[in-house]
């Protein structure tokens, strides 16, 4: 079950309306998860600077179980990532940064309970 959190210093009027849909299929594809596990927030028109500037730029995080916990699943993962949101965000991907967060089922509540037990 993916969360992807977009936070961008961009306006919400920069941003398509199919965005959250794109990134969803975009995400389902790239972490090989079904499209209706993967949860999205997009946050834009945050105060952000990347490198001491507040030139536009984006930061996503992602986190997973099992898809996001080692350095080879994360380096397929970054490039895959930073084509998709430099294409739909119009950002350079040095105005971009990635963080990935595994997780464990015991960490995720849904339906009263956790992934654990489902």
């Amino acid at each position: 079950m993916p969360f992807l959190e977009l936070e961008s210093n961009l306006p919400a009027s920069q941003f398509s309306d199919q965005l959250l849909s794109k990134l969803c299929c975009a995400a389902a594809s790239i972490l090989d998860k079904p499209k209706e596990r993967i949860n999205v927030t997009v946050k834009p028109g945050m105060l952000m600077a990347i490198g001491g500037s507040t030139a536009p730029c984006a930061q996503l995080v992602v986190s997973s179980i099992g898809v996001v916990g080692t350095a080879e699943q994360n380096k397929q993962h970054s490039a895959k990532l930073f084509e998709f949101l430099s294409k739909e965000l119009g950002l350079a991907p040095d105005r971009i940064l990635i963080r990935f967060y595994p997780i464990e089922k015991w960490q995720i509540g849904k339906n009263g309970t956790v992934m654990t037990f489902l």
